[in-house]
């Protein structure tokens, strides 16, 4: 088997609630929902987790979580810092906001040497997920442009709670031709509206969105790092908010014929704490997943 790498984007974790020190733990033990998604990818076969947080997180990050599985899995560490730029580029002194997710995998390039599966650190993806993840990586050419988003039925991450952010998926012979980042509310239908503006449509409870778990050979890291230079030179107006996300960057990657995106459906039902009220209900699930001896 191939070594295979989880890449956990921590850097804004705790953020929706005043920091690390008052995330609150999901399961019975203490654990936090990061604690399932690295039980889960050991579970399918990864032999290495990096997490990218703020370095001035470090201490806390590593006693709270990453002691945790120092001795089940190799561990490291990945600063994701605002300075961390092209050569001839500055962070302005007035920028307060991370670069965004896809700069977030270019900070964590030394640390990784294998395929790698990129998730968000607050989200439950379900072990399915994982294997099916996996195995992408176990095929893929190593030096492949070939990716993967890992697609959930949007009947399966819909909040309760609220509107949600979510990537919709079309697709043509298994592969992603658009990805729409859209604002999605449910009332009597499920109605995506676009992040661009562009007109709202409705979609079905079986329609496929992404989670922001991707697959990626290390090719990816060539092709992020070429294309954030394009972006800060395009986003010198808007230099201050601007955000390099990966959805932006595959989707751009699809339509210039740069990479191909497989798309792989997942039945795994998705949890997370989008907004505090969120957290019983995962707690509940967390709870029948335990008694049914998933973990």
């Amino acid at each position: 088997m191939k070594e295979k790498t989880l890449l956990i984007m921590a850097a804004g974790m705790g953020s929706r609630f005043g920091g690390l020190k008052q995330i609150e733990p999901v399961g019975p033990n203490g654990e936090f929902i990061i604690d399932y998604s690295v039980c889960d990818a050991i579970k399918a076969g990864f032999t290495k987790v990096v997490f990218i947080i703020k370095k001035e997180n470090y201490d806390l990050f590593r006693e709270t979580i990453g002691k945790r599985f120092e001795h089940k899995i190799n561990v490291c560490y990945a600063f994701q810092e605002m300075e961390f730029l092209p050569e001839n580029y500055a962070c302005p002194v007035d920028r307060v906001k991370p670069w965004g997710t896809a700069h977030a995998v270019i900070c964590a390039k030394e640390y990784v040497d294998s395929n790698f599966l990129v998730i968000n650190s607050d989200d439950f993806y379900g072990e399915d997920a994982y294997f099916k993840a996996s195995e992408f990586l176990e095929e893929v050419n190593d030096n492949s442009r070939e990716y993967a988003i890992i697609g959930y039925e949007v009947g399966n991450t819909i909040n309760e709670t609220g509107s949600v952010k979510r990537g919709v998926l079309k697709s043509k012979n298994g592969y992603v031709t658009d990805i729409v980042e859209s604002l999605i509310e449910c009332n009597d239908k499920i109605v995506a509206s676009p992040l661009n503006g562009m007109t709202s449509f409705t979609i079905k409870k079986d329609d496929l969105v992404s989670m922001n778990m991707v697959c990626f050979t290390k090719e990816i890291f060539n092709y992020l790092e070429d294309n954030f230079k394009e972006f800060l030179n395009d986003n010198k107006d808007n230099i201050l908010k601007c955000e390099y996300l990966i959805p932006d960057i595959l989707d751009k990657g699809i339509k210039e014929n740069q990479c191909k995106v497989r798309l792989i459906k997942t039945d795994a039902k998705w949890l997370g704490v989008t907004y505090k009220e969120d957290l019983d209900k995962v707690k509940r699930e967390i709870k029948k997943l335990i008694l049914e001896k998933k973990y």
